[in-house]
């Protein structure tokens, strides 16, 4: 068990060496303990401002459902007791998802898409909501409450805008949705606290023994995965919290459970609400992996708990091999065909899993329809791993494969009511940008499940977002299912990025659309299609008309091999380079692996999104006279079959030095005034920029891994293990060059990081290695937080840290002392 209690609500700052304007911590001191603080004007301001409501479609297109969302959580909130359990994080107090992973909704609006006074729906003092879903019908919509002793089920009529309490606070959302609408709109089937669970295993004794585990020869390589349990005391509690009943809750009528309780993976009603699929964990557990690789059971069931059919019996599944195509033996995927009653669907691996086997075919795709009596069929056959379907009719179905280490996908049609053979649609290289054709445009149907819009003339309709080196307008084609040739019906307007919502109309000839442009925020609106007026839905405002001023262009250039690249550079509001010379720039970069140099190098602008900063964006520093230089492609390429991080340093180095020199040529840079960083990833990389190059004056990583030993079975798109690539993971650790970092960093991490590979200790180790080689650091920590910092004392400090660090080695920064 690990639970997380009040904490301290202070941040934590370690630093490794005197530096003008900055605390000393000498070695053998406890570490410097100080309070939040806020970051300059107008950076708390914004983040303080009353967050956008989020705007929902009802199925039948009728209803536009407006959501108060909650501005960041206070400290407070996130000490609320967590415990992570088989690879969750979750809320003891009320059987739900843990503070740092909620969003909460705070109130909710009805308004007529056309036309109509707009409807407050009343709702308890202080209500915090999530899991906002309607009902198939549109006339009813659900929620899920947050109280004080757990999580009550509320449903709203959509005709009267009155909502009232469904059940008790019994939802239990540890292990899922919570909760799920029955086809035919009646009642909901939910997953509940076992009537009488009394209270959680009294976990506090001292151990009877030790934690013992033992290979005997087995090969099990596994990820680093976080939060997983460690002892028979975590068996215990993930039994008491992860176990629900199964309970069929009427609109109107007494509730009635379904089966017996269990510790429900996924839950999922057919279509025409006769069955329930279920994936059922049983023991024993692990403490290697989470638990949707834990001993399985999947079945369906009737209505009355009466199993109708065995799927699969799966085994723990630590075993896998660590290759991103590589897959458990036995059934996967399993599902329910979206456009029929009931019939399960599959898939099974034909080459074990594993693809260092030689197979004509990796996967088979499985149909079987109720009552399961007949034997399975199949579907089709793959080349390559499934990668999903879009269901759209008796005949008429888009199978998706695809293959990692060539980054090829193809696409199929097949004709469920003939099985066994599909058509290729379309081929090609998932990364690519400019040739997308678009995914399946989808609209639930009568029993609330996704499936494909088709034209009048029986073509598919595609929605993508239609990238260009001009910048993404998104479009709406039609696609023949024949020919995968696609003819375009409408394509968003040059100054503006507008995407289509969904259609009002059986023509399809009227839209709702949500369109944004460089200074307009995104709004909803209706489009008529046929002679492009449009009527507004939403009027939100700017959230932070303090950033309106900025300006930002699309920037291009050459790596020095030929490679294209690109990055979008910020400039301050009122900033002109013929008054205002070179400014101190920050570049913020996340680095990308790719096979094919002509794909890494497509660039698209963005001249027609609307950009504001929230959490802790790096582009808050524009308000603080910064110049960003945000993204600049910072690709590594595997040519001719060689793997991409065979040559990282190199290429990023070149990367790097590409964009200094492009954004330097251009006037807007001081080269001796600029820093790179980076959160995770873009840690990773930070740290390695610094420890390889002079191209810098100081680093920002934020929540990075800096020892590759510590991640021995991948990381990233890597797929060889430590041993098999040696030399590989040793030189593109930092960790193994923190002698030759120079500059000065700024170590940030969240005390509760629960990104796979990325454990606090990363920070931790790395630092204490600078400060044993006398380096210029700084190591902030983040009590509560998670990979991504979500409360808001936690975004203002991390915010003035950054703009502290920029100020000190940077902005105000000395000449640098040449070599």
């Amino acid at each position: 068990m690990r639970v997380r209690g009040a904490g301290l609500v202070l941040a934590t700052v370690l630093l490794a060496s005197t530096a003008s304007g900055a605390l000393a911590q000498n070695a053998g001191q406890a570490p410097a303990v100080s309070t939040y603080q806020q970051p300059p004007a107008p950076i708390a301001e914004i983040l303080d401002a009353k967050p956008t409501p989020a705007p929902m479609l009802s199925p039948d297109r009728r209803t536009l459902v407006l959501l108060d969302r909650s501005n960041l959580p206070s400290i407070k909130a996130l000490a609320e007791p967590m415990l992570r359990l088989g690879g969750s994080r979750i809320n003891p107090r009320n059987n739900g998802m843990a503070e740092s992973r909620v969003s909460w909704l705070t109130g909710l609006t009805l308004q007529g898409v056309e036309g109509g006074a707009q409807r407050v729906v009343t709702l308890p003092a202080g209500a915090r909501f999530t899991a906002v879903r309607f009902a198939p019908d549109a006339r009813s919509l659900a929620l899920v409450m947050d109280r004080p002793t757990g999580l009550e089920l509320w449903v709203v009529d959509v005709a009267t805008a009155r909502a009232r309490k469904l059940t008790d606070p019994v939802v239990n959302m540890t292990g899922g949705a919570g909760y799920q609408w029955l086809p035919d709109s009646s009642g909901v089937l939910v997953e509940a606290v076992p009537a009488g669970r009394g209270p959680a295993p009294d976990v506090s004794a001292a151990p009877t023994g030790p934690n013992i585990d033992e290979t005997a020869g087995r090969i099990a390589p596994v990820r680093t995965y976080q939060d997983l349990l460690s002892n028979p005391g975590d068996e215990a509690l993930f039994d008491h919290y992860f176990t629900s009943q199964l309970t069929l809750v009427p609109l109107n009528g007494r509730a009635r459970t379904i089966g017996q309780p269990a510790v429900y993976l996924d839950v999922t009603l057919s279509p025409d609400g006769r069955y329930i699929l279920q994936e059922i964990a049983k023991r024993p557990y692990s403490y290697v992996v989470p638990s949707g690789l834990f001993p399985t059971d999947i079945v369906v069931t009737d209505l009355s708990g009466r199993v109708v059919r065995q799927v699969a019996s799966l085994p723990l599944r630590d075993d896998v091999p660590t290759a991103f195509d590589a897959v458990a033996p036995g059934p996967r995927s399993v599902d329910w065909r979206a456009d029929a009653p009931a019939t399960l669907t599959w898939v099974e691996a034909l080459d074990g899993g594993d693809i260092r086997r030689e197979a004509e075919f990796r996967d088979r795709v499985f149909m079987q329809a109720a009552p399961f009596a007949a034997q399975p069929v199949k579907l089709i056959d793959l080349k390559e791993r499934y990668g999903g379907v879009s269901w759209g009719k008796d005949d008429l179905a888009v199978v998706y494969s695809r293959w990692f280490n060539t980054r090829h996908e193809t696409r199929f049609t097949v004709d469920p009511s003939h099985p066994g053979e599909g058509r290729v649609l379309l081929e090609r290289n998932y990364q690519a940008r400019y040739d997308n054709p678009g995914m399946p445009v989808t609209q639930p149907n009568a029993a609330g499940r996704s499936v494909i819009r088709f034209a009048p003339d029986g073509k598919i309709l595609m929605s993508g977002a239609g990238a260009t080196p001009q910048g993404e307008f998104p479009f709406l084609a039609a696609m023949d299912p024949a020919t995968g040739r696609s003819e375009r019906l409408w394509t968003s307007a040059n100054t503006d990025y507008e995407s289509v919502v969904g259609f009002l109309d059986a023509e399809g000839k009227r839209v709702v659309t949500q369109r944004e442009s460089r200074l307009d925020p995104p709004n909803l609106q209706i489009r008529n299609l046929t002679d492009g007026s449009t009527t507004r839905l939403t009027n939100f405002a700017d959230p932070a008309p303090q950033l309106a001023g900025a300006t930002r262009q699309l920037v291009t250039y050459e790596r020095a091999d030929g490679v294209k690249l690109s990055g979008t550079l910020y400039l301050p509001a009122g900033y002109d380079k013929d008054r205002d010379g070179p400014l101190p720039m920050l570049m913020w970069a996340y680095p990308a692996e790719f096979t094919d140099a002509s794909v890494a190098g497509q660039t698209v602008d963005v001249q027609n999104r609307f950009v504001r900063p929230g959490g802790a964006s790096h582009l808050f520093l524009l308000t603080q006279g910064y110049a960003i230089f945000d993204n600049p492609s910072m690709p590594i390429i595997g040519k001719d079959g060689a793997e991409p991080n065979d040559t990282y340093v190199q290429q990023l180095t070149a990367d790097a030095q590409a964009a200094v020199d492009a954004v330097v040529r251009m006037g807007v840079a001081d080269r001796d005034r600029i820093a790179v960083g980076g959160h995770s990833y873009g840690a990773f990389m930070t740290a390695n920029l610094l420890v390889h190059t002079d191209l810098f004056r100081t680093g920002i990583a934020r929540s990075g891994a800096y020892n590759r030993t510590l991640t021995p079975f991948g990381f990233q798109s890597e797929q060889r293990n430590y041993w098999d690539a040696t030399e590989v993971y040793t030189e593109m650790a930092p960790f193994t060059y923190a002698n030759k970092l120079n500059e000065p960093i700024l170590l940030i991490h969240g005390e509760a990081d629960d990104n796979s590979g990325t454990f606090p200790v990363q920070s931790e180790r790395f630092y204490a290695a600078l400060k044993g080689l006398g380096a210029t650091a700084r190591y902030v920590t983040l009590p509560l937080e998670a990979h991504g910092y979500r409360a808001r004392e936690s975004v203002g400090h991390t915010l003035w840290e950054m703009v502290r660090w920029m100020d000190l080695y940077v902005k105000n920064a000395p000449p640098r002392t040449p070599n």
